[in-house]
């Protein structure tokens, strides 16, 4: 037999091509194992399933620390990276994005609305700033010649007899109280001063400071949130006295025993804020510049004066939040369990969670929504309103339980969601409980809890 040799030589390439591409064919089949590559994409999906969990639990919160994310991502990575192509691994590519984005907390758009209260606050700030500014100052103008020419060094206690500069007056600048608060022998004061410069007692066992402070206070509780912080005041107070005290707050006083001058106050001062005088007259024995003016500027903010009788839950928790927004201390309280407003401890305490629900809703977030109420829970007595319990029970029965049962109270949960003034929801959502009686009205019952 006899081959054309240029035959075979020009078919040579074409068969070794062909060969290339078919033994390319059997290595990329080969390449992909289907077996390894299905465990890897459910030893991914589980890790993913994990992660999602995690991030449903938060219910639309960001959490500090998923557990799985670092994992699930990881591996996900790794397929979509080897495997681009591949429909399985496209679609845990795109539910781990969804998850991501949940994971970082939901958002929402922001309703002006929601930041009303922020800009109303201000405008009451400038008004009273403005108001307590013109005040200081005239005060100033009326004690300027018995106002002595320099606070430090103090005159000299060696030299200077105390009819010589009895009820002169004195403005002490950065007086630190409460920091500077402390017991001595000859009374309560405030130290304000050093070694080198000299003393003043600011005499704290008196009205003089303690009704301005408290007053301060309430134009913290009622004005001006951003206050809350600040522990430095100036004082134009009146000299009364000589004394010699160790200005510790020690209980056994470290130090010498140093002579200064006992100051009784006038007036506080919070330069760009709000000026308090003390007022005998005044069940407080105090007021600040402007603080007749407050009630009245404020009532024309409130979205709600009062609650109505039938208010659901729901509602009831709004009315609440927004009382705490727009300052209204009245109708915050008047939203809460009356047995939490009894004793003046239980007030104080009321008080003391007003503070932090103010410093929250400046400093954390600036609305909430509100989901629907949890089925109400009877806790005591009998309302008739379990199904089961009804399908035994005739009508009889179920008026002689709701007389014997005593007095009914049912609990109900409303959970809240709060967001931030870019529309981002802070945390998971919160539970709020409320209480009602003999089916009465609703009541927060536990006022604490945040947003």
């Amino acid at each position: 037999m006899h081959f054309n040799k240029k035959l075979i030589k020009a078919a040579l390439p074409v068969f070794f091509t062909a060969g290339i591409i078919a033994s390319s064919s059997v290595y990329a089949e080969a390449a992909v194992d289907e077996n390894a590559l299905k465990r890897e994409i459910s030893q991914a999906e589980y890790h993913l399933r994990e992660f999602e969990k995690e991030v449903e639990q938060q219910r639309g919160g960001e959490k500090q620390v998923y557990r799985s994310k670092k994992t699930a991502l990881d591996r996900i990575q790794q397929l979509k990276l080897k495997y681009p192509d591949d429909p399985r691994v496209e679609e845990l590519f795109q539910r781990t994005k969804t998850a991501l984005m949940k994971s970082k907390g939901d958002f929402t758009k922001v309703d002006p609305s929601w930041l009303k209260y922020k800009e109303n606050e201000s405008a009451l700030k400038k008004i009273i700033a403005e108001t307590s500014r013109n005040e200081w100052d005239n005060l100033l103008k009326k004690y300027g010649d018995s106002i002595i020419d320099k606070e430090f060094p103090i005159p000299d206690t060696g030299k200077v007899m105390l009819p010589d500069i009895q009820d002169k007056m004195v403005l002490l600048k950065d007086v630190r109280y409460p920091d500077n608060q402390f017991y001595g022998g000859t009374g309560e004061y405030v130290w304000h001063g050093a070694p080198s410069s000299g003393y003043y007692f600011v005499a704290l066992d008196r009205r003089q400071l303690l009704g301005p402070y408290e007053a301060v206070k309430r134009y913290r509780r009622s004005v001006d949130t951003e206050l809350a912080d600040i522990t430095k005041y100036t004082i134009l107070g009146r000299i009364t006295d000589i004394t010699a005290e160790i200005p510790s707050a020690d209980i056994k006083k470290v130090g010498t025993h140093q002579t200064g001058w006992v100051v009784e106050p006038v007036a506080v001062y919070v330069q760009d804020h709000v000026m308090a005088v003390y007022d005998p007259d005044k069940e407080s024995s105090g007021v600040f510049a402007g603080e007749s003016k407050v009630a009245e500027i404020k009532n024309s903010w409130f979205t709600y004066r009062e609650i109505p009788n039938d208010v659901t839950p729901e509602k009831l928790t709004e009315i609440f939040m927004m009382a705490i927004k727009e300052k209204n201390y009245d109708l915050y309280v008047a939203c809460i369990n009356p047995q939490w407003a009894s004793t003046p401890k239980s007030n104080a305490l009321l008080r003391y969670h007003w503070d932090l629900h103010q410093e929250r809703f400046h400093k954390e977030y600036v609305h909430a929504t509100f989901d629907k109420a949890h089925p109400i829970e009877v806790i005591k007595g009998f309302n008739g309103s379990d199904e089961q319990e009804n399908f035994f029970l005739d009508e009889d029965q179920k008026e002689i339980l709701k007389k014997t049962q005593g007095e009914l109270v049912e609990t109900v949960v409303v959970d809240s969601r709060a967001f931030n003034e870019n529309g981002k929801q802070i945390g998971s959502p919160h539970p709020h409980k409320l209480i009602r009686k003999n089916g009465g009205r609703w009541y927060i019952d536990d006022y604490a809890a945040r947003f």
